[in-house]
């Protein structure tokens, strides 16, 4: 099941709490003003890089836009609640390879982004990458994945792991062409 998170109706909403226009965040986002406005109107849903900018320039972390209902203290999560998840893509494709559950959507003030992430296979067009501030841990929790990072390829089985700094242009992806699954944990810092 895949739940309609108001990622977009967030973004609006903060956007316009800050009186920023959508041309001026669109620009220095390094997006169009019809990305931007598609993602406002939930239409699509942005890659964490888009996500990334769009907290930078609106002056608020990353959670912002994915917190649910802010709770002080613990958050927890239970197993049988990971079906649920986020679509995310670049708003120039039409298929969504990366499927994202936050492991925190509740914990507010949080400084790093814990995802369950299934990468579906994908198409040769869909090679997007990302570039963003910050730092990425990625454990392999099944499949095989492959992880481009700047002009290297490293491919990872089941329990590898891999420390990136997000600056650095990266891409996930499967490895072949089955699905993977992985523990991810995103760190931006404000």
């Amino acid at each position: 099941m895949t739940v309609k998170f108001n990622v977009g109706s967030r973004i609006k909403q903060i956007r316009e709490s800050k009186q920023q226009s959508l041309q001026d965040v669109a620009a220095i986002s390094h997006i169009t003003a019809s990305q931007l406005s598609e993602i406002e109107e939930n239409r699509v849903a942005p890659g964490i890089g888009i996500l990334v900018r769009l907290a930078r320039t609106m002056g608020v972390r990353l959670g912002t836009f994915l917190d649910d209902q802010p709770t002080l203290g613990p958050t927890l999560v239970r197993a049988h609640e990971h079906h649920d998840s986020l679509k995310m893509v670049d708003p120039n494709k039409k298929n969504a390879n990366l499927n994202f559950f936050s492991l925190a959507p509740d914990k507010s003030d949080r400084q790093m982004e814990p995802f369950i992430i299934t990468i579906n296979p994908q198409d040769a067009d869909s090679e997007s990458v990302s570039s963003h501030e910050g730092e990425e841990f990625i454990f392999v929790l099944e499949g095989k994945l492959e992880v481009m990072y700047g002009k290297d390829i490293y491919v990872l089985n089941q329990g590898d792991s891999i420390y990136i700094d997000s600056i650095v242009e990266h891409r996930i992806k499967s490895a072949d062409n089955n699905q993977a699954k992985v523990l991810a944990v995103i760190y931006v810092p404000l």
